[in-house]
């Protein structure tokens, strides 16, 4: 009966154990596209991006510096997902966009080229995935059928009766 207990007793310990360390390892995902339309948002004819390169920047609250920076590329549907190690929980975090591989498509989107990403095991956050908004790039030139479908989106096509 004693060695039932030390058992337990001891696998409790090494599943908090494991459970702790497992926190302080965080990934972070997201998609990066290209905005065929120039329209400043994600469509039906949105191209999402393989091969783009994207990083995740931590800026210690108070100084500003830099902290911690880790960089990955998007697979063949746009997606990417970033290993970070450890609590950034005195930084602010965010995913960048780094770079695109398509050379029809590198113009920065404004508001769109960053994610903010909370990497603190402290957060009240379950699990350690944290999923980022969709950053993204602009078309040198929207598509040539951009302008019917963004009227479609916004409802200028139809006609009342």
């Amino acid at each position: 009966m004693e060695n039932t207990a030390l058992f337990f007793a001891a696998l409790c310990l090494l599943s908090s154990a494991a459970l702790v360390s497992s926190v302080d390892n965080f990934s972070v995902e997201g998609r990066v596209y290209c905005d065929t339309c120039r329209a400043g948002f994600e469509t039906n004819v949105t191209e999402y991006i393989s091969g783009a390169t994207v990083k995740v920047e931590c800026r210690h609250f108070a100084t500003g510096k830099v902290e911690h920076v880790n960089e990955g590329v998007t697979d063949s549907t746009g997606h990417y997902k970033i290993s970070i190690a450890d609590d950034h929980e005195q930084e602010i975090c965010e995913v960048v966009l780094v770079g695109s591989s398509l050379a029809n498509c590198k113009d920065v989107e404004n508001g769109r080229d960053r994610a903010e990403v909370l990497l603190a095991s402290e957060s009240g956050i379950a699990g350690n995935t944290r999923h980022a908004n969709s950053l993204g790039f602009l078309r040198d030139e929207p598509l040539p059928y951009c302008a019917k479908l963004l009227q479609e989106y916004y409802g200028l096509g139809e006609q009342e009766s």
